[in-house]
């Protein structure tokens, strides 16, 4: 006990060393495996370094730096990215709500009033809707389930708007290029009232999203001839919305049946003919003999009217053949039935 109380601080801080030795033998074996970890991953950033330093090309050394170089020209094609999108504008939807929030009765009221200018915009251009279905209704342009419907399945009105805005400017295309009939018009199903409308109106395939846009599908049927189907090609191409043609089936289209008014052709005018009658026999009176001779020889002699002739139409004699000799036919153009796949590009909002 003497030699404790003569060494005790040397005795306290002998004790102290030797909990600190064993403190720093415990942590150096808890970060052992977490040392061997970390000099693992050190191995393998050396080793991708020497395999990129043996492909070809090379990453680059000294004055060229190919890193740099395309991390460049990553950032040109950003640029570029951000530039065109210009030419993907987005299709208005239709109504744009005032408060934010779209409402049954303002998409019921704008549905209504633009599926009345498209007919008036197909009438004014000439361009021929399908007739009109069993409830005496006109073309609905795929909205045959939601026209007469005044309350509509819940979260559909806002993609329902965005739908009926990019049909309005696909019509517009076909309209000013004056195809001459639009037989139908496809798109996809984005509420629980399109499982109720025509199956003639929708498409099975489903809008796709990548990185870069959303690429909703559409399907067009229309007849027209070589003109105005370039006049649709070069619609879509002069589009600021982004309308992506994805492919396109041209045939020739079926011959139209005429309609019974149309069928029916009046027959060429005949002007009647009148009947001849002859004159009542003079009265034979107290005049004699003489008389009577006299006015059954006047009779006799009254000579008889000749017959009226009928106006008919000169019929048009067909056409000759053409000589042989002549210039030969280069085009008959006929009518086309045309088929056209169709994907609207809606960028999305940049990162």
């Amino acid at each position: 006990m003497d030699w404790i109380k003569r060494n005790l601080y040397f005795l306290i801080g002998s004790l102290v060393a030797l909990a600190l030795m064993g403190f720093a033998g415990w942590y150096l074996y808890s970060k052992w495996d977490l040392n061997n970890e970390i000099l693992g991953k050190l191995d393998e950033q050396y080793a991708e370094l020497k395999r990129l330093n043996e492909q070809n090309p090379h990453p680059g050394s000294g004055k060229i730096n190919n890193i740099k170089a395309a991390k460049d020209q990553q950032q040109e094609l950003r640029a570029y990215i951000q530039k065109s999108r210009q030419y993907f504008q987005r299709c208005p939807p239709i109504p744009v709500p005032e408060s934010g929030k779209l409402t049954s009765q303002e998409f019921s009221s704008a549905l209504s009033r633009t599926l009345d200018q498209m007919q008036q915009e197909a009438t004014k251009t000439s361009v021929a809707l399908p007739p009109k279905d069993s409830k005496g209704q006109t073309y609905s342009f795929s909205f045959a389930a939601q026209r007469e419907s005044l309350a509509y399945a819940a979260g559909s009105l806002d993609p329902l708007s965005v739908q009926l805005g990019e049909i309005k400017v696909i019509c517009a295309v076909l309209f000013q290029a004056k195809v001459n009939a639009l037989d139908n018009l496809r798109r996809e199903r984005v509420s629980e009232d399109d499982l109720k409308g025509p199956q003639t109106d929708y498409l099975p395939d489903k809008s796709v999203t990548n990185e870069l846009a959303v690429l909703s599908p559409y399907e067009i049927t229309f007849r027209c001839f070589s003109p105005e189907l370039a006049a649709v090609l070069g619609g879509f191409a002069s589009s600021p919305y982004g309308l992506l043609v994805k492919s396109i089936n041209v045939e020739a289209a079926p011959a139209t049946v005429a309609s019974p008014e149309q069928a029916a052709v009046p027959p060429a005018y005949q002007p009647p003919v009148p009947a001849f009658t002859p004159p009542p026999p003079p009265r034979m009176g107290g005049e004699g003999p003489n008389m009577a001779e006299r006015y059954a020889l006047s009779l006799r002699a009254v000579p008889r009217p000749p017959p009226q002739q009928v106006y008919a139409p000169t019929p048009v004699p067909a056409p000759s053949p053409a000589n042989r000799g002549g210039l030969p036919l280069a085009l008959d153009e006929k009518q086309l039935k045309v088929t056209l796949m169709l994907n609207v590009v809606k960028l999305v909002s940049p990162k």
